[in-house]
């Protein structure tokens, strides 16, 4: 991380009026959560699902909901706690001090979904989970758009197994069928997108009042890169910036933009440092 590429960053925050966080798995990654990267890191966090040679495209499917549903929800069930009980490491907190200080305050868009930007204070009207929400179930048919929290769910998981082990799966409460996650899994034709969508929709109107935004990308790699890719659209459509915070794939090629070769968590230190921090 070269201090010039420190420099650049902290001059891009001077400059704006609107932050755009633009977050993938590595963000999670200093709060001690699994980013799933190669079945190595996968097998890892689920050692029963690497015994059994399963990846984690093949268990987050909608397909193992109808085949193995207590595996399924073994699986959902177990994130679902670990993200209730995980605490946001501090570079959310520096994310949240930079945006009371713009004029158009912030917006997040991630592809995460576990709920951590909630959890660390931003508000749920500016942010766009645009792959969903572990905390949002939906029918697994779905016989509706109706999505409801998942705050009735308390999940008894064998961890060692990898299964649900409650007496009772969650079930839609309008027809009775399974529950699963208003998550968009792989393979997945059956995503109910209403909640989406009305995040969408607040982000681009959000989006046309700023003048001079600067996109924070972090930790967002390229195998799906649904986060790059809108950070890209941002700075070419609305002239603003961006800061690319990546320890793997950091490289920039466009104007106006920098990569700092670090994690999510360093990288935001270094750049509050600069900026005189508190």
């Amino acid at each position: 991380m070269r201090p010039e590429d420190i420099d650049r960053a902290a001059a891009y925050l001077a400059q704006a009026d609107a932050l755009v966080i633009a977050a993938g798995a590595g963000m999670g990654v200093d709060s001690g959560l699994p980013d799933f990267r190669g079945n190595a890191g996968f097998w890892q966090a689920y050692p029963a699902l690497g015994r059994a040679a399963m990846d984690f495209t093949e268990v987050a499917s909608p397909r193992t909901f109808r085949t193995d549903p207590r595996l399924a929800w073994g699986f959902y069930g177990h994130r679902l706690a670990l993200y209730r009980q995980t605490v946001p490491h501090d570079g959310f907190a520096i994310l949240r001090r930079w945006a009371e200080r713009l004029a158009r305050r912030a917006f997040v868009f991630t592809s995460n979904v576990d709920g951590q930007f909630q959890r660390a204070g931003f508000a749920e009207e500016h942010v766009f989970e645009c792959h969903g929400s572990i905390h949002w179930l939906q029918c697994t048919g779905p016989c509706s758009d109706l999505v409801w929290h998942a705050a009735g769910v308390l999940p008894e998981i064998d961890a060692a197994a990898c299964r649900w082990r409650g007496d009772e799966l969650p079930l839609c409460p309008r027809c009775g069928a399974l529950a699963r996650p208003n998550i968009l899994m792989f393979g997945d034709g059956a995503w109910v997108e209403h909640r989406a969508s009305q995040q969408e929709a607040r982000l681009a109107s959000w989006l046309r009042t700023a003048a001079r935004p600067v996109v924070i990308e972090l930790g967002a790699g390229t195998a799906i890169a649904s986060v790059r890719r809108f950070g890209e659209h941002v700075v070419h459509a609305h002239g603003g910036s961006l800061v690319r915070i990546n320890p793997r794939e950091a490289a920039v090629s466009m104007e106006r933009a920098v990569g700092l070769e670090v994690g999510a968590r360093e990288g935001l230190m270094a750049i509050d440092a600069r900026l005189g921090g508190g």
